[in-house]
């Protein structure tokens, strides 16, 4: 890190009182937009082609890709939302790997857009990505969805931000963002890392401190054995930590991106501090109740679109949830920090439940009156694939039923955000309640996400 220069002889800025958004006047505004503003306002969720345009190796194992809409058009969102991306890891001709990934951009500066990817030694994505996305390559993207992201109109505007590992995504969006806009601020932002000088962003973190007087950072090694030149913190999270960073957090807004079990310690530690739960905001994979009726929200308006854009404009429509995949929790000598909450389940693309059956190709039309039958319910479900009958209630969740009878189904975030259950329906109908994981011509296909999906009639499932 670069020692601070003292400010010596130089007023601080004359600001506006708080932080407004650029579109928010738009938004609040009793006539109709203008075109371009209507364009620059983060109205919905939207399908929508993007070329890569430059990469950009950052450190902590991050790689930045730089993104322009292929229709011209701006990309229009909140800071901290995120983005579903479609990944030809498996070759052009066939089906793509969706992921989800935080934009790290500001959108003041919406004609390109940032997506930052933490390369893990075992991920199917974030390796092929490093390896061959490149300037010049167009990829599928729906959004941006998420409900993680600043408000558009913030009076006070205080907050702390804090992060863990490639957490900092979302959280250099929020920096970057304020930063580009005038208003009276104060934010206090504390990373969690593991190497001196790997810190993600931290060259442009530090050039922002310098330069801008309302943005402080702090830094802190999650190896408790630190460096003799480190004058940063050691150490996981603490309300010690959180108290010297911002003895005022009580009276701030909270946003915190990183593992799990980074995230459930900083809400036990925000309540030690005295932050009140509604003033803290973070990016779990599997959202709360709140998060994920606004991801349905979000979700709904972006169908309504799809229709009417698709006939001008060759768009794709999908969406996503947060961006788990590039979260690390290595950030503590004794190891990672046990989660205390809802243990989440990664199944990577190439590892499979064990079969409680050996898989069957079907041949012709199925003759499920052969398979096996186990469970209770109402309805049938067929899994040609597996020669297995399904007994399931139409008030029960697909997939669930499906793994306990020995039906292997991949999954991740079981809430429709990640797309990573999706199957083919050969026949009947289901109620699917997804939060943008599958895309509309994937439906129009046959395919659904039994993991937010319940049965209305027999079905007939390949897998």
């Amino acid at each position: 890190m670069t020692e601070p220069v003292t400010r010596i002889g130089i007023p601080e800025a004359q600001r506006i009182r708080g932080l407004e958004m650029p579109w928010n006047r738009v938004l609040s505004g009793q006539d109709g937009p203008a075109s371009a503003a209507r364009a620059l306002g983060p109205w919905h969720p939207q399908e929508f082609m993007a070329e890569c345009v430059q990469t950009i190796a950052e450190a902590g194992g991050l790689m930045t890709f730089v993104f322009r809409r292929l229709d011209g058009a701006p990309l229009a969102f909140r800071a901290g939302q995120y983005l579903n991306i479609a990944f030809p890891v498996h070759g052009e001709d066939q089906d793509s790997v969706d992921r989800s990934y935080s934009i790290s951009s500001a959108p003041t500066v919406p004609w390109t857009f940032n997506i930052s990817i933490k390369r893990d030694s075992n991920g199917l994505v974030s390796n092929w990505a490093h390896q061959n996305l490149r300037p010049g390559m167009v990829l599928d993207m729906l959004g941006p969805v998420g409900a993680f992201h600043l408000g558009d109109s913030d009076r006070r505007a205080r907050y702390l931000f804090l992060s863990a590992g490639a957490g900092i995504t979302p959280i250099m969006s929020m920096v970057r963002t304020i930063h580009s806009l005038p208003g009276l601020a104060d934010v206090v932002v504390l990373c969690h890392g593991t190497v001196p000088g790997d810190f993600a962003f931290w060259p442009e973190l530090e050039y922002i401190t310098q330069v801008d007087s309302r943005i402080k950072v702090s830094y802190s090694l999650g190896n408790r054995e630190k460096p003799a030149s480190w004058d940063g913190f050691s150490g996981r999270l603490t309300a010690q930590m959180i108290e010297a960073v911002a003895p005022d957090a009580n009276g701030r807004k909270v946003f915190a991106c990183g593992p799990e079990g980074y995230l459930n310690l900083a809400t036990k530690l925000l309540r030690e501090v005295g932050v009140d739960d509604t003033s803290v905001f973070m990016e779990f994979f599997s959202g709360d109740h709140k998060t994920v009726l606004e991801y349905q929200q979000e979700i709904t308006l972006a169908e309504g679109i799809a229709e009417e854009v698709a006939e001008s404009v060759d768009q794709f429509y999908e969406s996503q949830p947060p961006e788990l995949v590039m979260y690390e929790p290595e950030y503590d000598a004794e190891g990672t920090i046990e989660a205390t909450g809802q243990k989440l389940e990664v199944v990577d693309s190439d590892i499979s439940l064990p079969p409680a059956k050996p898989l069957v190709e079907p041949a012709g039309p199925v003759n499920s009156s052969a398979f096996p039958t186990v469970g209770s319910g109402t309805l049938t479900m067929t899994f040609v694939r597996s020669a297995l009958n399904v007994k399931i209630n139409g008030d029960e969740h697909i997939l669930g039923v499906a793994q306990r009878a020995g039906v292997r189904i991949g999954a991740n975030c079981q809430e429709g955000m990640c797309g990573s259950c999706k199957v083919v329906k050969l026949d009947g109908e289901v109620q699917m309640n997804h939060q943008g994981g599958i895309r509309a011509r994937e439906i129009s296909a046959g395919k659904f996400l039994p993991c937010c999906s319940t049965a209305s009639t027999d079905l007939v499932i390949d897998a």
